[in-house]
């Protein structure tokens, strides 16, 4: 077996094939480290809540470790790792969803910045608030894309879908991100308005 340094050293996809190859726990555990907490903030920005991320993030890890010898290297491991995480967190939700409990949209913020925000944190706010009315899948789409900068032929190995087919989907998500941003915006355009004309 190679030193700790050398194992460390290794990427991602040599940590996969030599986990599956020896079934060494430390293999696995070096994929975890650098994966961990990439994860779980994943699975926090989907659930918004601590406890619940860390509960996602370590069923996603117990699976992962059944599911290794099913990664083909279509795609990077990143990737790969990453839609699980996505249609974990969607399944998880959506099962939320039809049980009644609350949906991840309603634990979003809806309160306007303070009044000392820049305007990047004002424009982060919209972003966020428009990318709420958006279903799980084309919230994960877009940020497997632009967050994660998955390429399409990528997202076409690990979703199973065809590479025109992603791209449709894609093209629907970012217009219905696009219209929920600028009624977000529009609003608070006419609220200010109409706080002006009452100060006046």
């Amino acid at each position: 077996m190679r030193s700790a340094i050398d194992i460390k050293k290794m990427s991602d996809e040599e940590l996969v094939r030599s986990y599956i190859t020896t079934q060494s726990n430390y293999y696995f555990e070096v994929l975890y480290n650098r994966y961990c907490d990439k994860v779980y903030r994943k699975c926090l920005m989907f659930t918004k809540d601590p406890a619940k991320a860390e509960d996602f993030a370590h069923d996603i890890f117990m699976r992962l470790m059944v599911r290794l010898s099913s990664f083909k290297e279509q795609a990077k491991f990143s990737t790969w790792l990453f839609s699980i995480t996505y249609n974990y967190c969607t399944d998880q939700l959506r099962s939320s969803r039809r049980k009644g409990e609350v949906l991840m949209e309603e634990y979003m913020d809806w309160q306007e910045e303070d009044n000392d925000s820049d305007l990047a944190e004002m424009e982060a706010s919209r972003l966020k608030k428009a990318l709420a009315h958006l279903t799980m899948e084309e919230q994960s789409l877009l940020l497997m894309k632009y967050q994660d900068d998955v390429s399409i032929r990528e997202m076409s190995n690990v979703l199973n879908l065809t590479e025109s087919a992603i791209k449709m989907r894609l093209k629907r998500a970012k217009e219905k991100l696009r219209k929920k941003y600028l009624e977000t915006a529009v609003f608070w355009i006419i609220l200010i308005a109409k706080l002006v004309t009452l100060i006046k």
